[in-house]
């Protein structure tokens, strides 16, 4: 069995395609369990964001659960499956979980850093995990995957730097104010950029935005989009006198802000400072505003040179994550590779076996008046009742040995047995233990094997098990 992933994403497709790929919720979960009907496929995960559409399966045959779910999303984009093929990707095993990891830590976004991602991420899990879709493999590796983005925006700076114009200007403006309090915002013209500046500085706290266009009804419809208030055009002084930062984008071939205006705004507003942010090529704000005290701008060569020092910087945590993605892989590999039917059931006999002889040893001083032959029998009777214990539980697991279902056996049983790193050290003569092992009282030994310290089996699927704290994420 092999983790496989198929998709699609911003670097291989375009955005229309990425669109008609797009699933929410419901579907989602629809082509989770598409994949789920192919005979090979014993789990499934669905992921759709705004730049990615990707299929994670738990398969016996790699290549059968990439036909299929490329069938799928071919469908989904009511297209051929040899017109979708070219912009579809596909990776199985490591390379499949890595890239899992990667995409969770946001290092394969387009903007590396970017934070909604592990939100994405974990509400796909939790959508595929309630509707029946996953169980112990996948249940422990998105986890994992969540972790990895957790640890990679915890102990690295991934996320602090802005990396967009429209960002960088927001980040900008809050250095010259502090903070943002009953600033008013004054947007000239209606371009792109400046509506996406206008959305950050009201995700940051910017309660009032005034929106003016020549064209007063495009001043209307943006000021919809924003939650602002349209203005008129021709009442721009009035505006600049009210404004504590002013983003101007229009398509004017000369300055559409003087020197002179601002001179006159600040003497009105007695000085109180203006933050102007010019994202117009041409410039639509006179360069000689910066030489007014209190009055501060910014073009969009300005803020470019800090997004480039930001990305940079973005770049250096990549590295650093790079290695946070390479550990967390690591132990993913160590437990896969634990949910094989041989050392499992090596490992069972080996455990079973040390409580026999520690047993025996414990009891050493009672059965010091057996003779040889005595001692032989009591070692073949336990060495019996050892062996018809196993039995049945090794012969079920070797009937299991290269189906579908063998992992779920085996973690049963690494998990009842504490073979995961987590079982009682039998070697130490600890009275309570052995009674707790025994059937009597449960003791510290009980305690550490249903925690499950860091090797924890991850559990079946049910509604429970779907929920994840915020912690997790």
């Amino acid at each position: 069995m092999l983790v496989v992933v198929t998709g699609i994403s911003h670097k291989t497709a375009p955005l229309e395609l990425r669109e008609r790929l797009a699933l929410d919720d419901p579907a989602a979960v629809d082509v989770a369990r598409g994949l789920l009907a192919d005979e090979g496929v014993g789990e499934a995960v669905a992921l759709s964001t705004c730049n990615r559409t990707e299929l994670y399966a738990y398969a016996s045959d790699s290549l059968a659960a990439r036909q299929a779910a490329l069938r799928l999303l071919a469908a989904k984009a009511d297209v051929a499956v040899a017109e979708l093929e070219p912009s579809v990707y596909s990776y199985s095993g490591d390379a499949a979980i890595a890239h899992l990891f990667r995409v969770t830590a946001s290092l394969d976004s387009m903007v590396v850093g970017e934070a909604q991602i592990v939100a994405q991420m974990k509400n796909a899990y939790q959508q595929a995990c309630t509707g029946g879709c996953t169980n112990v493999v996948f249940n422990r590796l998105f986890r994992a995957a969540l972790e990895t983005g957790k640890r990679v925006r915890t102990e690295t700076s991934i996320g602090e730097r802005p990396v967009s114009v429209s960002s960088a200007a927001v980040e900008l403006a809050l250095q010259v104010f502090g903070k943002f309090k009953n600033h008013v915002v004054l947007i000239l013209g209606a371009g792109e950029t400046s509506e996406l500046t206008a959305t950050h500085m009201r995700a940051k706290g910017i309660e009032q935005m005034l929106v003016s266009n020549r064209t007063f009804e495009s001043a209307e419809e943006m000021a919809y989009r924003v939650g602002g208030t349209a203005v008129p055009w021709e009442d721009l002084h009035e505006h600049l006198v009210a404004a504590d930062i002013v983003i101007s984008s229009t398509s004017a071939p000369h300055f559409v802000v003087t020197h002179e205006h601002v001179e006159r705004a600040m003497k009105a507003r007695r000085h109180r400072p203006i933050f102007f942010i010019d994202i117009a090529v041409p410039r639509d704000l006179d360069p000689e505003i910066n030489r007014i005290d209190s009055a501060f701008l910014y073009d969009i060569d300005d803020l470019r040179q800090v997004v480039e020092e930001n990305r940079g910087e973005r770049e250096r945590a990549a590295t650093l994550a790079e290695g946070i993605v390479a550990d967390e892989l690591a132990k993913v590999n160590a437990w896969l590779r634990s949910l094989e039917v041989v050392p499992t059931i090596a490992g069972l006999r080996e455990t079973i076996e040390g409580i026999r002889v520690a047993e025996l040893e414990r009891l050493g001083g009672r059965l010091g008046d057996l003779n040889d032959a005595q001692r032989q029998q009591v070692e073949m009777l336990t060495n019996s009742i050892v062996n018809k214990i196993l039995h049945l539980p090794t012969v079920r697991m070797k009937e299991a040995a290269g189906s579908q279902e063998s992992y779920r056996y085996v973690d049963a049983v690494r998990t009842l047995f504490g073979l995961n790193g987590s079982g009682v050290d039998v070697s130490a003569d600890d009275e309570e233990t052995l009674a707790g092992l025994r059937g009597g009282s449960a003791g510290a030994g009980d305690e550490t094997a249903a925690a499950g310290g860091p090797d924890e089996a991850a559990p079946a699927c049910g509604p429970d098990n779907c929920r994840l704290d915020d912690e997790d994420a």
